[in-house]
């Protein structure tokens, strides 16, 4: 039996079609007549296609709650200094009509009261799109933004930091499509209910016609198994796909489903973004405290480092404080404790260590230090760190300076005795020392021009010359191993005139004679040029 959308009548699965155009007369479920004839107990609601899904659960509540934000926009402004209110207006903003029942105004307090618990972040999300900052791609002319007003919306992945919209963005997406939402959780949904959600999507558009919306939030959390049950929906288009994630897709998201979406990037909200936002989220409060000022702001908005969500909670915070006696700016700006965005398993991690290498390969000391102690302040592992180092003395300074692989070395074992917080002296010992070391990358490119050839048909199954292999046994002489070999040891310096490549690949080098390339960067030729000139 499924419940019809319009009479929300129990009808059975093969008749919705007839019932429906019968004007919702015939096809229904006639009663039991061997029912008691006292009246039945309320029953809960049976299980619909039509009912949205919260985690995996079914509830017959509307897609999405009635944005936060409008309800703040729409609330009565604060009237000026002497203004008499009524008691509706002050209650439910009513300023005409009838008064508000007792039970309607029972019905505000309540739902102010769940808005006042709600952190500053929740209730601060934009009511539309056109209330979304920072994020070109939903802006005027946006292509995510075109994609939805031209109804051609496909399945797609965002992809960016926490704080910059991708829930947001997913729910009035969902909103303005007018089709079915259902969002669900990789971290509380299993794979059985995502099936559940699946069928009745087919079941809705098969009866109805209606799409569905499936909206998955951290979808990298989800086991490579779990997400192959997307496969199947997605590209029948039984359902469309809006799932978000912090880490990379191309790393956390299997092929074959991102094959299937389309990938989108949201940037960093930069600081005037952040400013609007939180200039937004100071007129919805009414907060008059002469502490939240323009500055202060500015100072969030710098402090949050692009998550919108760390903007607003650091104002939530902020305005709390400034209700205490006493308080002044200083120490609400001391009493926020900054916390470095760096994840020590997703981007940031690789991105902070692949600056600090470059820095060093640059013989830029200064940056090299600050990727240090940025690294270390996160609580990242200083032995990965030391591990880095030994590829950099090898790969970077090489045989310019033979020496400070061992001072590498040292600095992993230094990490490993010792700990923190004394071993970030020695990793800044050879930071430094690594960044101003000459450098060559002889070994690291002859290493792969060797690796190159290999590609090359036949080159790696080449035969070892018979006079450089070792001959421990007497048939293995008899055969001809190690004949004919010239112990270097036994010659003046060391020298003889031997082969020791395969026949087909005498003669080819590998190892080159430069420590470093030939290019020319042409930004320093023009610093050359204008030199002079800044001279005179």
């Amino acid at each position: 039996m499924v419940e019809c959308p319009v009479c929300s009548k129990p009808v059975k699965d093969n008749r919705i079609n007839e019932h429906l155009d019968s004007d919702c007369r015939e096809h229904l479920r006639k009663p039991d007549a061997s029912s008691t004839p006292h009246p039945a107990k309320p029953q809960a609601p049976t299980h619909s296609f039509f009912t949205t899904h919260r985690n995996g659960h079914p509830t017959s509540s509307p897609p999405l709650p009635p944005p936060l934000p409008q309800r703040l926009a729409e609330r009565p402004k604060t009237p000026p200094p002497g203004t008499k209110r009524s008691h509706q207006e002050a209650v439910g903003g009513h300023t005409d009509g009838d008064a508000q029942s007792p039970a309607a105004a029972k019905r505000t307090r309540r739902l102010k009261a769940v808005e006042r618990a709600m952190p500053l972040a929740e209730r601060m999300r934009p009511a539309t799109l056109d209330h979304v900052c920072g994020q070109e791609l939903v802006g005027p002319g946006g292509i995510l933004r075109s994609m939805v007003a031209e109804g051609k919306l496909p399945s797609l992945v965002l992809w960016g930091r926490p704080g910059t919209g991708k829930t947001t963005i997913a729910r009035l997406i969902a909103n303005t499509s007018g089709a079915r939402f259902v969002e669900i959780n990789s971290t509380s949904t299993k794979l059985d209910e995502v099936r559940s959600i699946f069928a009745d999507a087919a079941r809705d558009l098969q009866l109805t016609g209606r799409k569905t919306i499936v909206f998955c939030d951290e979808l990298h959390r989800f086991s490579k198994t779990q997400q192959d049950a997307f496969l199947g929906p997605v590209e029948s288009g039984t359902i469309t796909l809006i799932a978000a994630t912090t880490e990379n897709p191309s790393f956390k998201v299997i092929s074959a489903l991102l094959s299937r979406c389309r990938t989108f990037t949201l940037d960093a909200l930069k600081e005037p973004d952040l400013l609007r936002i939180l200039e937004r989220a100071v007129a919805a409060e009414e907060c008059d405290s002469p502490l939240i000022d323009q500055d202060m702001l500015k100072y969030f908005a710098r402090f949050s480092d692009g998550d919108a969500r760390t903007a607003l909670n650091l104002l939530d915070l902020a305005m709390n404080l400034s209700k205490t006696p006493d308080m002044t700016k200083d120490k609400i700006q001391q009493s926020l404790t900054k916390t470095l965005v760096y994840d020590r398993a997703g981007d940031q991690h690789y991105d902070t260590i692949s600056a600090l290498h470059k820095s060093i390969r640059g013989s830029d000391a200064d940056a090299a230090l600050y990727y240090l102690a940025r690294m270390l302040k996160s609580g990242e592992d200083p032995r990965y760190i030391a591990r880095r180092l030994i590829v950099i003395a090898s790969e970077d300074v090489g045989l310019a300076d033979n020496t400070l692989l061992s001072l590498a070395t040292a600095t992993y074992s230094a990490c490993e005795k010792i700990g923190m917080p004394e071993c970030r002296i020695s990793l800044a010992h050879a930071v430094t020392a690594l960044s101003l070391a000459p450098k060559s990358t002889r070994v690291y490119r002859g290493l792969n021009n060797a690796m190159e050839a290999l590609k090359e048909p036949g080159i790696a199954a080449l035969p070892i010359p018979y006079h450089l292999r070792n001959a421990p046994t007497k048939l293995m002489k008899d055969m001809g191993y190690g004949a004919e070999y010239k112990y270097n040891p036994n010659y003046l310096d060391g020298k003889v005139k031997q082969e020791y490549l395969p026949e087909d690949m005498r003669g080819r080098r590998f190892l080159e004679d430069l420590d470093l390339g030939s290019k020319i960067d042409p930004d320093m030729v023009e610093d050359d040029e204008l030199q002079p000139e800044l001279d005179d």
